[in-house]
């Protein structure tokens, strides 16, 4: 917009020429001295005018001034609106670009992360897997050594190979900081308590004792064996101190005593020891020593349980075949029910409580 140029004041008067003779002046001067006083009282009327026209221009040419710079001024802001309009477009813009790209950018952070994740429960699962074959193998070798030491301490009735695989598997365990496996290295702490306050028994003492009584069998006297005539004490005596005149009474009583060994009346409790011909009695006695050797094996070999079986079997063919009154039996009796009783704390301290802690390992739980 153009910029109106400020009206410049005219004076009356202007287009005359500036300067004139000094006798028209003077001529003038001279003629308008007689004015009329009309023309001489409209003159500060026709000055006050004039002054307010002044100020009407001035103010015009302040209005046009304030104007003008308005103008510019609006002008410099609807470039720099307009500038700063084509700054926000272009801001607008990089930003919708950078928004895309950091959009991409996330995708692609989002896929690789994804990928991370997968690659990270896939190497945790492989962890597991590792850890579980590990674990797993060193329970299959705990209990695999624990059943090799089992058996040989059955086989040489010691606890010592049991306890050095207890200790053996406890310090493997404690080498493994796993969770599942403190059941285990519990198990393992109360199996080896519990063997180590198991009496020992001892065998070479219960070897001897299973010897004497396969000696005392041959002396044994069975039930319905006839023992000697009891023969009185002055027919014990020789003849010679006996009185004079007396020898057919001595041979009397002989002949009576005799007489009465022939038939022997006892309480026999079993019928069976009464049938027993010399021929079956032999045959019982083989059989009681046979009892007896066979525990003496089932001892050798740590068969605890055929051996008591054994034992008892003896003792009833003792209590059925064989005088219960005589000093020889009862010795032999006693002898059995003390064996028996010592055997019973000849069976080696079991580790249950290890195998299920082992079952219960392996099985994950």
């Amino acid at each position: 917009m153009s910029t109106p140029e400020p009206l410049e004041p005219r004076h009356a008067g202007s287009a005359e020429p500036a300067a004139a003779p000094a006798s028209t002046v003077v001529a003038v001067e001279s003629s308008a001295a007689p004015l009329s006083p009309a023309t001489s009282a409209s003159r500060p009327l026709v000055l006050g005018l004039g002054l307010v026209a002044l100020l009407a221009l001035l103010l015009n040419v302040l209005l046009w001034d304030r104007l003008s710079t308005l103008q510019d001024q609006l002008a410099r802001q609807t470039a720099d609106a307009g500038a700063n309009a084509a700054e926000a477009r272009m801001l607008a813009r990089q930003t919708q670009e950078q928004e895309r790209e950091l959009a991409a950018r996330q995708a692609v952070m989002e896929a690789r992360l994804g990928e991370v994740a997968l690659q990270r429960s896939q190497l945790d699962e492989l962890m597991q897997s590792l850890s579980r074959s590990r674990d797993e193998n060193l329970v299959v070798d705990i209990e695999s050594a624990i059943r090799l030491a089992q058996q040989q301490a059955q086989l040489t009735g010691s606890v010592e190979p049991l306890l050095a695989a207890l200790r053996s598997a406890e310090q493997r365990v404690q080498r493994v900081p796993q969770a599942r496996l403190a059941p285990l290295q519990r198990a393992l702490a109360r199996d080896m308590a519990r063997i180590k306050t198991t009496p020992h028994v001892d065998t070479p003492t219960l070897l001897a004792r299973l010897d004497e009584l396969v000696r005392l069998s041959d002396e044994l006297p069975l039930a319905n064996a006839v023992g000697p005539a009891p023969v009185a004490a002055a027919a014990r005596k020789p003849s010679s101190e006996a009185a004079p005149g007396a020898w057919w009474q001595h041979s009397l009583q002989r002949v009576l005593d005799e007489v009465r060994a022939l038939v022997r009346v006892s309480r026999i409790d079993h019928p069976e020891a009464v049938l027993l011909t010399p021929e079956q009695s032999f045959f019982v006695r083989e059989n009681l020593k046979l009892l007896l050797l066979n525990a003496r094996l089932g001892l050798l070999a740590r068969q605890p349980e055929a051996a008591r079986a054994d034992l008892l079997k003896a003792a009833a063919a003792l209590e059925k075949y064989f005088d219960a009154s005589s000093r020889s039996t009862r010795s032999a009796a006693g002898l059995l029910l003390q064996t028996r009783e010592q055997m019973k704390t000849l069976e080696l301290p079991r580790v249950d409580d290890t195998l299920a802690a082992l079952v219960t390992a392996a099985a994950g739980r």
